[in-house]
């Protein structure tokens, strides 16, 4: 497996540099170079989009360098070994940010964040979680996600289900009626590893809680805790009812998606992103589709939310770093093309100004629940350092192969993450 360690990114870097391959896209003078991962057929359509906004606004010209969304997990890291960043890139609030703010490689946006008046502008829950690093601003959450139970309406009414379980127990009685119905319950496409997380975030957070997952995050609790145990336990239980569809290692999370779409399955605990992607086959919101928060599993546990925050940060030498904020207050101060973006992105804009009449009925609900939640988590891939992330999912692909061997992937993995936090 291919461990993600500060060491191993400076050799990639060096061999990268020997090739001729790493290094920042060449910039005419005033132009402000870009690398993102919005590189789907609607994502980065919408993306230009808003870019063209902001050339147009202010006469400053952008300079793109796309990068597919797993392939950038390590480009960029690979960049900022090398010291070949790009003015400004996209990146996941949380962890992986924090990581690459250690290494020095982020310019503060303090100075950007007072004169564009952000703290008027940027939603206080997600400022507060998303852009402080050390103490300093690093990071405009460009937009952020929640992540629930999407599922096909028509399935659930066909199988006379017309309530929504908010209970484990009303949750695991929808999946045996669903099965009774010849229905397969849910749909899961890990096949790229980081789309089964979302299952081990909140069955430790309703179980745990926040406060304990944020220890095991930061290394302060193993991986064979009863805690971490109990949580998993309850993901083996539904793998071993057959809940899920099988060989989900095979699909990526479009194909879970599709099947949830057809009909095949009822549905898929999945980011808001899926509402972009069916929205763009046709499927309407409300009435083809829509979602329920994942159930409560234990009393008196604080109620979290889970879902990334996407945001932009800026090079530490960067070549045009005036550009580079005047692009980053641009695209979070601009309400319209907020609101523009988000409804390409099937997300949530953190921009106060943008009317939630903007988003659809699924969306206004996914605000709503975000809204209410006691507590907003980034999934596991963000919460934790890039080396445990690697470790995490992992264990989540190899459980889902083989859910009998739980103890003895726990107690691996357990070692395992101690070894990756000091890397």
């Amino acid at each position: 497996m291919f461990s993600i360690t500060r060491r191993s990114l400076m050799l990639a870097a060096l061999l990268a540099s020997a090739a001729g391959v790493a290094g920042p896209a060449f910039a005419e003078p005033g132009e402000v170079t870009i690398s993102h991962y919005f590189t789907g057929e609607l994502g980065l359509k919408a993306f230009k989009e808003q870019v063209e906004k902001f050339e147009q606004a202010t006469g400053i010209k952008m300079k793109e360098s796309p990068v597919g969304h797993e392939d950038f997990k390590t480009d960029i890291l690979v960049r900022a070994a090398g010291h070949s960043l790009p003015d400004v890139f996209s990146y996941w609030a949380g962890a992986r940010v924090d990581f690459i703010v250690k290494s020095n490689s982020l310019r503060p946006i303090d100075d950007m964040w007072a004169s564009e008046k952000l703290d008027s502008v940027v939603a206080k829950p997600i400022a507060d979680s998303a852009t402080l690093y050390d103490g300093k601003r690093f990071l405009v959450p460009f937009n952020y996600h929640y992540a629930g139970l999407f599922y096909n309406k028509k399935v659930l009414a066909d199988a006379g289900v017309t309530t929504l379980p908010a209970t484990w127990e009303e949750f695991i009685a929808l999946g045996k009626t669903l099965k009774e119905k010849g229905i397969a319950p849910i749909a899961l496409g890990s096949k790229n590893r980081w789309p089964a997380q979302f299952w081990f975030d909140y069955l430790l957070l309703r179980t745990a809680g926040p406060d304990y997952r944020a220890k095991l995050m930061k290394g302060e609790a193993s991986y064979d805790d009863p805690e971490v145990v109990a949580a998993m336990s309850l993901w083996k239980e539904l793998l071993d009812q057959g809940f899920f569809v099988e060989n989900a290692n095979a699909d990526d999370w479009t194909d879970a998606a599709d099947k949830v779409a057809r009909g095949d399955a009822a549905m898929t605990l999945m980011g808001t992103w899926i509402t972009g992607y069916w929205n763009g086959v046709g499927l309407v919101p409300g009435e083809d589709y829509d979602f329920f928060p994942f159930p409560k599993v234990k009393d008196g546990i604080a109620n979290a939310a889970v879902g990334p925050v996407d945001g932009l940060v800026i090079s530490a030498n960067a070549a045009n770093p005036e550009g580079a904020e005047k692009f980053l207050g641009f695209m979070m101060s601009n309400a319209d093309v907020q609101a523009k973006w988000a409804e390409a992105q099937g997300a949530l804009s953190a921009n106060v100004n943008v009317d939630p009449k903007t988003y659809n009925v699924v969306m206004q609900g996914a605000a709503k629940t975000v809204a209410e939640a006691e507590a907003f988590a980034f999934n596991y891939d963000l919460a934790t350092t890039p080396p445990v992330a690697e470790v995490g999912l992992s264990m989540f692909t190899r459980f889902i192969d083989d859910p009998s061997k739980l103890d003895e992937i726990l107690k691996a993995v357990a070692v395992d993450a101690k070894a990756a936090f000091k890397q």
